[in-house]
C-alpha cells in the first residue's frame, strides 16, 4: 500500500515521543500490505474498526492513540486522516472526517 501524509505521523510523533516507534512499524507494516478488502486489514489488526466511507481507525501504542485513515482498496492508497490521544479521537466525528 502507498501511504498519503506520512508527514502528519512525523509531526505528531515529534510531539509525542512514545508514538513513534509504534507508528513507525505501523507504517512499515502497511507500505508492505496489499490490502484488498477490510477482511484483509481485520487479518492484520483484529481491533481496527470499519466506520463507514472506507474509514479505519487503528489503535497504536497499547491503544493509547487512535489513528484515522481512510482506504482506496483499488489503487491500494492509504490516507492518513488524523492521528491523535484516543481521548482527542472521542471528541470528533470519525465518521465525518472526510467532510472538514
Amino acid at each position: 500500500m502507498r501511504v498519503i501524509a506520512k508527514r502528519t505521523l512525523v509531526q505528531f510523533y515529534e510531539n509525542h515521543a512514545d508514538a513513534k516507534t509504534p507508528l513507525l512499524a505501523w507504517h512499515d507494516f502497511v507500505l508492505k500490505s496489499e490490502w484488498k478488502t477490510p477482511q484483509d486489514i481485520k487479518n492484520d489488526f483484529a481491533t481496527a474498526s470499519f466506520v463507514g466511507n472506507n474509514l479505519v481507525v487503528f489503535n497504536i501504542g497499547g491503544n493509547n492513540y487512535r489513528l484515522v485513515v481512510e482506504i482506496a482498496y483499488q489503487v491500494g492508497v492509504v490516507w492518513v486522516k488524523f492521528i491523535g490521544m484516543h481521548s482527542d479521537c472521542d471528541k470528533i466525528d470519525v465518521e465525518t472526517i472526510n467532510d472538514h
